[in-house]
């Protein structure tokens, strides 16, 4: 498949300000993803950022980064805009939307979200175990899934936060695959009232009747979205060095 993999980057998070730039063991976040992505060697590595010094920073170490308006709120909406000013860009049957925020996701995860695509869904995405300590996280978005086979199933409700969870609720990952057209046509769609309330951009699409099909992988680290996940990314990298050592 003709697969790009954006990686929309903004220093103006809400919750965890500079988070693109911030250092973990030595690299910065936005260029321990960017490095992740290239590892995944299925396409070109954009990076679609909103700050001159994020730009700075990929170019200058040989990667591909677009400046895109800092008012964008959505990370999706800044992917679209920078596909917008790419040239010589043939058609894509694969379009990644990886978060900023992933640090530790490994290559082949990064890979697994195509699958759903190539089972005929729109868009794809990840998901993961839920752990017991993570329920009551209103940061950790969960997903409610119903599995169909291959561990590839449809997402029926995305949340953060709610009462009486079953079996079939899981930590969503925050990573897509669009095809070109779901892409166009999810950036086209008002923002909704789930979108609105919820604040997570997915129920736009499926507030639309857009379906999402999601792939199981077991395992996947943890993203970044407060100073107390950066120091438990950063506990991870060390010990992992510390056992290669």
């Amino acid at each position: 498949m003709n697969t790009v993999i954006l990686i929309p980057s903004r220093m103006a998070s809400v919750r965890f300000p500079g988070k693109p730039l911030m250092q973990i063991q030595g690299k910065t976040m936005i260029q321990r993803v960017w490095e992740q992505a290239i590892n995944s060697k299925i396409g070109e590595v954009v990076v679609a950022c909103s700050e001159q010094e994020v730009f700075n920073l990929i170019t200058n170490l040989g990667g591909r980064a677009i400046l895109t308006d800092p008012k964008i709120s959505s990370g999706t909406d800044r992917i679209y805009s920078a596909i917008l000013k790419m040239n010589n860009i043939s058609k894509l049957d694969c379009i990644i939307n990886l978060q900023g925020d992933m640090p530790l996701i490994r290559p082949e995860q990064i890979r697994k979200v195509i699958e759903p695509l190539k089972n005929n869904y729109l868009i794809g995405t990840l998901a993961t175990d839920l752990k017991k300590e993570e329920i009551s996280n209103p940061n950790i978005t969960k997903v409610v899934v119903e599995w169909e086979k291959n561990l590839i199933g449809e997402a029926k409700e995305f949340f953060r936060k709610k009462n009486n969870l079953d079996n079939s609720i899981y930590h969503h990952v925050g990573i897509y695959s669009f095809t070109e057209e779901s892409l166009y046509k999810f950036v086209k769609l008002p923002k909704s009232k789930n979108e609105l309330s919820l604040k997570l951009e997915q129920c736009r699409a499926m507030d639309a009747g857009i379906n999402i099909g999601v792939c199981f992988e077991k395992d996947i680290p943890p993203s970044v979205d407060t100073k107390e996940d950066l120091i438990n990314v950063e506990n991870i990298i060390r010990e992992k060095y510390e056992k290669n050592q």
